[in-house]
């Protein structure tokens, strides 16, 4: 990135706080007048992507949540429940699908919702002119998704509607988990119509974003703010919320600040500003803490820094981690220290493992047999963190100053902006970062297979291992809930000891909620669209 883009960034992220803090400023005249139905509360960074087949990042996904749907969800018991389907039938052993679709459901243009639409949808998602980075995690498993990716069909073969509210999805393979990926963005219903209407491709244009959730997307500035308005004709109900803003506020500082004034209804909290709420008399009643089947860890890509392809190098950055430091010094020991990769709640999680503890001194002999006694001759490395997160930067210091005291390797702290990190994270171009996954779906695939072996479309280390390979592919198919686990920890162990990266913390949200919002429901993977949630500010 040249100075000058940084600085017009730069620019523009403070015109966009400006703009924010002027419409939250405006809307507190309403909340005087008794606008009650009003839901705010932020967006940390600029969205990615608007359409749900392209998009891959929680906060973005947060926002699409509102307007699209799919055919199923996740409920507050964290079971995969019907949504736009009204039951389904699984046939042929487990590989065929047979969705029948709720009658009179509308589009939030009026148009009425019918199996063609899924049909359209998913054809749309996997073709190669859309570039979806995420469909080879999500959707590959139905019959022709790959060949309609390449561009080796024009169709997908395995979605069909035999009849106008029957749907049929066809995977390759019986899999325990595929009915769970369809809760993802890029298996939601988009309109055909309002995306050609539009000019057809990727949804640039606000006029494209028409799905048939709670809210419609009515008002959106990349910089300053999206605006949600209940849709009166939603299939579930009417919301109870007449809109939800969304200011787009980069700086934690901000955030904090209008919540503190009262122009923000929810606020997920940085360690710092925890500490702050629980001192609080008034802030500390608002805190509320949410376990996240969400693991953060130091990458090692020998695709972006050629040392990390040694795996002394690897074994020395992990037993140099002093993981509880990290977590007391960084985090003030309020979140709870991963030494696995799958989370806690999600099957697969293995919680008696511990393949690296904190050896400095073994660390050092390792990196001294690699060829780099006390770190010298180490090449220079930037460590990749995302910026506009304070905990992040915080735990980044922490490893720094770690690997210096316990290895005698200097690398450079390297803070970027969401959209550029997500791009060199997908090209496989940062060496040494910190990162976090989140599940998709509550199930190991999406830890083991996704992430790490050889093909899985998040594996962006390059880490590749036959007998890790082996037993995902096996898992990913067996049958038995308990040998399916069994073949996961097996493998989870290989890629622990093979340390493509290493599991630091999972996570856990301190959120301060104000007393007046009532009825937000939450499931594990997050809270659930806002279909009941009520605003009163008497």
């Amino acid at each position: 990135m040249t100075r000058k883009t940084s600085f017009v960034r730069s620019v523009l992220a403070w015109l966009g706080v400006l703009c924010a803090l002027a419409i939250l400023c405006a809307g507190c005249g309403k909340q005087a007048a008794g606008d009650d139905n009003v839901f705010r509360y932020p967006l940390v960074t600029r969205p990615t992507h608007l359409d749900p087949a392209q998009v891959q990042d929680g906060d973005t996904i947060d926002l699409l949540l509102q307007v699209f749907e799919g055919l199923v969800k996740w409920s507050p018991e964290n079971e995969v429940v019907p949504n736009l389907a009204e039951r389904w039938e699984v046939l042929e052993g487990g590989r065929l699908y047979r969705f029948t679709i709720k009658k009179g459901v509308k589009f939030h243009n009026g148009d009425e919702l019918t199996a063609e639409d899924f049909v359209y949808s998913f054809d749309r998602a996997v073709s190669r002119e859309m570039k979806s980075g995420t469909a080879i995690n999500y959707l590959f498993d139905i019959v022709g998704a790959r060949e309609r990716w390449e561009g080796k069909s024009d169709r997908l073969e395995g979605v069909k509607a035999p009849e106008p509210y029957v749907l049929e999805i066809r995977i390759d393979q019986p899999k325990a988990y595929f009915l769970a990926k369809l809760t993802y963005p890029n298996a939601y219903a988009v309109n055909r119509r309002a995306i050609e209407e539009a000019g057809g491709g990727p949804m640039t244009d606000i006029r494209a974003v028409v799905g048939t959730g709670p809210f419609k997307l009515t008002e959106y500035n990349p910089d300053s703010i999206a605006v949600l308005t209940a849709f009166d004709d939603y299939h579930g109900g009417r919301p109870k919320l007449d809109r939800i803003e969304r200011p787009i506020v980069i700086e934690a500082t901000t955030r904090y600040d209008l919540y503190k004034r009262g122009r923000l209804d929810l606020l997920q909290l940085d360690k710092a500003q925890l500490v702050a709420a629980e001192k609080d008399p008034e802030l500390s009643k608002h805190i509320h803490h949410f376990d996240r089947p969400s693991v953060y860890y130091l990458g090692m890509n020998p695709l972006g820094a050629p040392v990390f392809a040694d795996l002394r190098v690897r074994q020395a950055f992990a037993m140099a981690l002093d993981k509880g430091a990290i977590i007391e010094s960084a985090l003030e020991g309020k979140v709870p220290r991963a030494d696995c990769i799958v989370p806690p709640k999600v099957p697969g999680h293995d919680p008696d493992v511990r393949i690296y503890p904190f050896d400095p001194v073994k660390a050092r002999a390792l990196l001294a047999e690699a060829g780099f006694p006390g770190g010298k001759g180490f090449p220079k490395l930037q460590f990749s963190f995302r910026e506009g997160r304070p905990d992040v930067r915080l735990v980044a210091e922490v490893i720094q100053r770690q690997l210096a005291q316990n290895l005698g390797v200097e690398v450079q702290l390297r803070p970027l902006e969401w959209g550029s990190y997500l791009e060199a994270y997908n090209n496989k171009s940062l060496g040494l970062f910190h990162m976090r996954w989140m599940a998709d779906y509550l199930d190991p695939q999406d830890f083991l297979s996704v992430m790490l072996t050889t093909d899985g479309g998040e594996n962006k280390v390059g880490y590749s291992n036959k007998e890790f390979d082996r037993l995902c592919a096996l898992a990913d198919v067996e049958q038995d809930p308990q040998r399916r686990v069994e073949l996961y920890r097996q493998a989870q162990r290989i890629a622990l000891h093979d340390a493509p990266w290493v599991p630091i913390y999972f996570q856990r949200d301190p959120e301060l909620i104000r007393p007046g919002v009532t009825g937000i429901q939450d499931s594990l993977l997050g809270h659930l669209p806002h279909v009941h949630t009520k605003v009163s500010r008497k």
